[in-house]
């Protein structure tokens, strides 16, 4: 049985004579139905919703008032808003996005996201919702479910942030997580029969990502300028991108790590010396590698040339940026530490230096078998003891 009206209201409210509640106010509409309001952080809250009886506001009130106490309180009408709106307001907000990076956060919000939960109110999105979505889409496109929901999840950590939810919705455990396969390593022989494949006006763009480490859109934003060849050094200042939407854009590198001058190793020196004497006109911001249209090359011709390439040598799992991945493996092996690949690859954390460490563990073991060839012959003993009781190697 229901708890009358009246005691309710008298329970909330005090008993006649006593002090008034001080949270809010419940006040009877024309329409006989009562309206709920109240002050909080300097403005006046109304309930999204009228109530049928006085009780029922005063209710909803306590609720209210319970929030912000516990710190869960989130204005009445915050999570209105539904996804498609306000993650358009995120990313217009978002001034710090480079130019390839906001492109990529266009195409998956009007492709994966939005068509899916875009209609949802951030107050109803849930962690079902969140969960059914991503299931869903990572059985066609795992690597890209990933990157969506890392950039799900920071829309929505914003929408914490800005109170229009307490908590965010996205809570698949392992969801977001970098998977990145391991890529394929080129050898130093497959990369010297591709280049008898490749015109000699793009050799040295072959050559520079697999000897000198450089991201394809950092070779693609190399000037005359750039080259120091008393020294033997190339300067990395600009990149080339080509967002998935419109023309290229020359911009800073990936990061700050990026900007770098690099050491040039001596055996293509000669082959940089001769593509700066036929490919590269005399001015200082002249282009290494130039479109017809006078600017710089777009990263899809540089793609087209290589694809021949490496079908030429049977390796068609190789792509341009593994020619990179290679080098840096190179490095590795030859003993390079992992700060020193940070600086060679132009990366800002060492956990991406940090996969190429796996070749120092080949290194390692031709270490040890060079240890043991010195060895042949000698007589090793056990447990340092200097004793006849040894081991013939």
């Amino acid at each position: 049985m229901g708890v009358p009206e009246k005691v309710l209201v008298r329970a909330l409210c005090g008993r006649p004579g006593a002090h008034r509640r001080h949270f809010g106010s419940a006040r009877k509409l024309p329409s006989g139905r009562y309206q709920a309001r109240y002050k909080h952080g300097g403005a006046t809250h109304i309930a999204p919703d009228t109530f049928t009886t006085k009780s029922d506001a005063l209710a909803w009130l306590s609720a209210a008032e319970t929030d912000i106490h516990r710190g869960a309180w989130t204005a009445p009408k915050a999570g209105k808003i539904t996804l498609a709106v306000y993650s358009k307001a995120w990313l217009d907000g978002r001034s710090d996005l480079r130019p390839v990076t906001r492109s990529k956060y266009e195409h998956m919000l009007e492709r994966h996201v939005l068509p899916t939960l875009g209609a949802y109110e951030l107050a109803t999105l849930g962690p079902a919702a969140v969960r059914s979505w991503y299931m869903g889409m990572r059985e066609r496109y795992l690597t890209t479910a990933d990157d969506a929901y890392r950039m799900l999840r920071a829309i929505l950590i914003t929408a914490v942030t800005d109170g229009h939810i307490v908590k965010s919705p996205c809570r698949v455990k392992g969801a977001g997580n970098p998977r990145s396969a391991e890529r394929p390593v080129a050898s130093v022989a497959e990369v010297t029969a591709a280049l008898e494949a490749v015109p000699e006006r793009y050799r040295l763009a072959i050559l520079l990502p697999a000897w000198c480490q450089l991201r394809r859109g950092e070779v693609l934003g190399l000037q005359r300028r750039d080259i120091d060849l008393l020294h033997g050094t190339v300067r990395i200042e600009r990149a080339v991108v080509r967002p998935m939407k419109g023309p290229s854009i020359v911009g800073p590198p990936k990061t700050a790590a990026g900007a770098r001058t690099l050491a040039v190793p001596s055996h293509i020196l000669p082959a940089l010396e001769e593509h700066l004497a036929r490919f590269v006109a005399p001015e200082p911001d002249a282009w290494l590698f130039q479109a017809d249209t006078g600017g710089p090359m777009v990263p899809s011709t540089l793609n087209r040339v290589w694809q021949r390439a490496r079908k030429t040598v049977g390796r068609p799992d190789l792509f341009l940026h593994d020619l990179r991945h290679s080098g840096l493996t190179w490095a590795a092996a030859s003993g390079a530490s992992v700060a020193e690949l940070m600086r060679r690859g132009g990366h800002a954390n060492p956990r991406a230096a940090l996969r190429y460490q796996h070749a120092t563990e080949d290194r390692d073991r031709a270490i040890a078998d060079a240890l043991a060839g010195l060895a042949q012959g000698q007589a090793v003993p056990f447990n340092g003891s200097s004793s006849p009781r040894s081991v013939r190697v």
